[in-house]
């Protein structure tokens, strides 16, 4: 189970006869245990990971990072505000952090007036919320071990 699991970690788009091959598995083997994975909530979703720069996605839209320090509730801890905080369509990641804050969210906006009056009406008003820290991402490098930049070095250069 987890070698295919780690197979579409890679490629999703693997088949199910590609997968039976790598794994020395029959096709039926190999399909029972992607469909009980999937029932069993362990695979949510399959996706595309898009280059945003390259798709022209990122054009008119804003990314922040929010540092949320919060009160946790009574026989609810963290779980009950984080419930009501990725609600939110414009919250895309939602972590529990340790350290100097609680939560960690990304959100995404059409513009920094956007973003700000989502995070000043919205998140700020929650109660349990006592402060939120706000940075807007700039570029994105990597994410998820997926690289957006074109290594565009002179391969010859001396590697550091």
């Amino acid at each position: 189970m987890e070698e295919i699991l780690e197979l579409l970690r890679q490629n999703a788009r693997l088949s199910v006869s590609d997968i039976a091959s790598m794994t020395k598995k029959t096709e039926a083997e190999v399909a029972q245990i992607i469909k009980k994975l999937e029932d069993d909530g362990v695979i949510l979703k399959y996706a595309a990971i898009v280059n945003p720069e390259k798709s022209g996605e990122t054009r008119d839209k804003v990314f922040a990072e929010i540092q949320i320090q919060v009160t946790p509730e009574r026989e609810h801890g963290f779980d009950a505000l984080a419930d009501r905080i990725y609600r939110f369509p414009q919250v895309k990641s939602l972590y529990l952090m340790s350290g100097g804050y609680d939560f960690k969210v990304i959100v995404e906006g059409d513009s920094l007036q956007d973003v700000a009056f989502f995070v000043s009406s919205k998140l700020a008003t929650l109660n349990g919320v006592r402060s939120t820290k706000t940075s807007f991402i700039l570029k994105k490098y990597k994410e998820n071990d997926i690289v957006y930049v074109e290594d565009e070095r002179d391969r010859r250069e001396a590697q550091a």
